[in-house]
């Protein structure tokens, strides 16, 4: 039986997947079997969000025992590949490989004092310059710090070696290999603050400033290298797995945008672009963050991402909190209803506001409500505002110094939703493509994992399928108008968010 299959583990901030890629002669990929279970979200205080990394675990080896199952066992499969929610922070006993505190995911904001106070400090360029971050509790370092402080004996443990830290791939890697591998993949390093993106290894005295003993951190590997092998136990034999890569970085192999000047926008929980930008890392002037596009064969590719905190979940937000539709589905012709926005702006800042503005302290705005407003406004506002948040991403992109973007790659579950895809052409000014297949984070995986374990002599060719493709079609002056209206509304949100200084209202 030919070993000619990737298992591919995705696990993002909902739900965790397993997808079997079978790869061709000629390179190309199939998905032929699936599995997905939905993980619990976790919400102790106002902005704080929280996984639990057991259930994690569970559902990882569940949809890659079903996935083995359906795909005709595990004879079939060469390699693993993994991709991850970035950022999201684990802290396990190096001796029983149990979670001691519930992960801190990537969208919390409970140490945003701590960074305020680092950047108060004037440690900033010092971290921008070697990491390419800024100072932020999105990233892994102040979440680790305060995993440390939070359960007792953990620190002095920590510097032991007793306890592990990391990202959510260095989590399952240890589970998947019975605790023999304690090792992460150079692009989830890149999110930590504690890697210096020209030499990929972590700094020391990155470290010292957040508190982070480096003898609780995996060791840093390249995308396709060989990170350990499956205990044979867990699926039926020693699988080794073989490549890695944050979601973003994963999908930027997915979409094979592995060259200066490509990009893609993952419209996940979140939504984040990603432009390849060549083998030197760019500072950003714009407050988008340098980071690791991949690092695979020897060869290193270097991009600038912007974050936006919250994209699919403002549609989730709709269908559970203010219950205006019952499926995400409902959301594209509910909104083609109207005839425009009436107006009606939402500024999406449930977990704070990310690049270019980075106002951890905002929340969710609306603004422009008339007594003729109804749900229908706030869904069109909520889809509208991917496309606001993407052109803000656009101009920071150009003002950075990158070339504009005539095509915008894109992947994710809203890009189902065709009002949404064209309403980001005509707001971006840019054709939006979509991939026949979608899951391009889980295609990332898959690539790496067959490159590094050598089913592949190239990360990607060219799919036979045609892409979905919106083009421009709004007047210039419509679009001004609407940007206009959305800027003042980001502006609103972030005054609203302001801290009470005491003084009279302006």
């Amino acid at each position: 039986m030919q070993a000619n299959m990737i298992l591919a583990i995705d696990q993002g901030t909902t739900s965790t997947r397993a997808i079997a890629f079978e790869v061709s002669s000629s390179g190309s990929f199939s998905a032929v079997a699936v599995s997905q279970i939905e993980l619990a979200q976790h919400f102790p205080q106002s902005g704080w969000v929280e996984h639990d990394a057991a259930e994690i675990w569970r559902a990882t080896l569940q949809t890659c025992r079903e996935v083995v199952r359906k795909a005709g066992g595990v004879g079939r499969f060469a390699a693993v590949g993994i991709t991850n929610q970035r950022e999201t922070s684990v802290l396990w006993d190096g001796a029983t490989g149990e979670p001691l505190h519930r992960a801190i995911v990537w969208q919390d904001r409970r140490t945003a004092d701590v960074t305020a106070r680092l950047a108060a400090e004037g440690h900033e360029a010092k971290v921008q310059g070697a990491t390419g971050l800024i100072l932020d509790p999105y990233f892994s370092a102040s979440k680790y710090a305060w995993l440390l402080d939070a359960v007792p004996g953990a620190r002095e443990r920590a510097a032991k070696g007793e306890v592990k830290l990391g990202t959510i791939d260095a989590w399952l890697i240890w589970k998947l290999t019975g605790g023999q591998s304690h090792v992460t993949d150079a692009t989830n390093a890149s999110r930590s603050s504690l890697m210096d993106l020209k030499t990929l290894q972590w700094r020391d005295d990155l470290c010292d400033l957040f508190d982070v003993p480096m003898q609780a951190l995996p060791e840093i590997r390249g995308c396709a290298d060989h990170l350990g092998d499956c205990d044979a136990s867990l699926l039926g034999r020693a699988l080794p797995i073989h490549g890695a890569a944050g979601d973003q970085q994963a999908a930027l192999v997915g979409h094979g945008a592995l060259a200066a000047g490509d990009a893609k926008i993952t419209y996940g929980t979140g939504a984040f672009l990603v432009a390849n930008v060549g083998d030197q890392p760019v500072a950003s002037t714009s407050r988008l963050l340098g980071t690791l596009g991949y690092a695979a064969d020897g060869h290193v590719a270097y991009a600038l991402e912007g974050s936006i905190f919250s994209a699919g979940s403002a549609i989730q937000w709709l269908r559970d909190g203010l219950k205006v539709i019952s499926d995400s589905r409902q959301s594209e012709a509910m909104a083609q209803t109207l005839k425009d926005n009436g107006g009606v702006y939402l500024v999406p800042g449930f977990t704070g506001l990310g690049a270019p503005w980075w106002k951890p302290e905002a929340r969710g705005t609306v603004i422009g409500l008339t007594r003729d407003s109804g749900p229908a406004h706030f869904v069109r506002a909520a889809l509208e505002s991917l496309a606001y948040q993407t052109r803000d991403l656009l101009d920071a992109l150009k003002a950075d110094g990158a070339p504009a973007l005539t095509r915008l790659k894109v992947d994710g579950g809203v890009t189902a939703n065709a009002f949404a895809m064209q309403f980001v052409a005509d707001i971006c000014e840019v054709e939006v493509e979509r991939p026949a297949f979608q899951e391009m984070t889980a295609m990332g995986a898959a690539r790496l994992a067959a490159f590094g374990v050598g089913l592949t002599e190239a990360l990607w060719t060219a799919p036979a399928e045609a892409p979905a493709v919106w083009r421009p079609r709004m007047g210039e002056a419509e679009r001004a108008r609407l940007l206009k209206g959305w800027r003042g509304a980001v502006k609103a949100a972030i005054i609203a968010a302001a801290p009470d200084d005491g003084g009279d209202a302006a």
